[in-house]
Parts: structure tokens; sequence; C-alpha cells
């Protein structure tokens, strides 16, 4: 039998939910595969080492916030003669709240809340 370590539930975020993106603070954008209160699985071009801090921008129903975690795992996802994408574990150092929340409704970006 195995053991689930995870301290958190995680979750797909909804494709129109603005927790779907994450971008790093130099700016690369990443795609979040699934999210919890304590870290994500995300996906993108930018290059990222297990071990590294990075700091993290992202927009919960809290609002946006800067957030500082840790690269947990990291690895090659999908190779092309163009691009590389690469699939990273991300801990966060502190507790986020990544319960469904803010979702894009407008054409011009505007967000809304799903429940008003």
């Amino acid at each position: 039998m195995r053991h689930d370590r995870r301290q958190h539930p995680r979750r797909s975020p909804e494709a129109d939910e603005t927790l779907s993106q994450m971008r790093l603070r130099t700016g690369s954008s990443l795609a979040v595969i699934d999210v919890s209160d304590g870290g994500a699985l995300v996906e993108g071009e930018a290059r990222v080492r297990p071990g590294t801090h990075v700091e993290v921008h992202v927009v919960t129903r809290d609002g946006r916030t800067l957030v500082r975690g840790r690269i947990t795992r990291a690895y090659v996802f999908a190779l092309t003669a163009a691009s590389v994408r690469y699939r990273a574990g991300l801990a966060f150092d502190r507790e986020v709240n990544t319960a469904f929340g803010w979702v894009v409704t407008t054409p011009d970006g505007a967000s809304k809340r799903p429940d008003g």
C-alpha cells in the first residue's frame, strides 16, 4: 500500500480561472496543471532546476500576490525542434488560498467572482 504524503488536496484549475496561469518574477509564463494550498505542478518553457528558489505571481480569490517557493522536481515534458517545455513541482514557502476563485468573463480581460 502506498501512503500519500501530500498535506493538501490538489485540484486542476478550470481553463478560464486566473489560477490556471502563474508568472515567474522573471516574466516567464507557467501553465498550472494542478494546484494546492502548498504548491503546484506547472509547465512552461522556462528552464527550472530542482532545489532552486523562485518567486511566482499568483492571482487567487484573495487577489494578486508574489509567492516564494522551491522547485522540488523538474523534467523535460515536451521537446520539438523549436522549443523545450518543462514540468516542475513547486512547493510554496507559505500556504496560499487556492480555492476556486476569480474567473475571466469579459473580452477585455476583466475578472469576476463566480458567485457574484
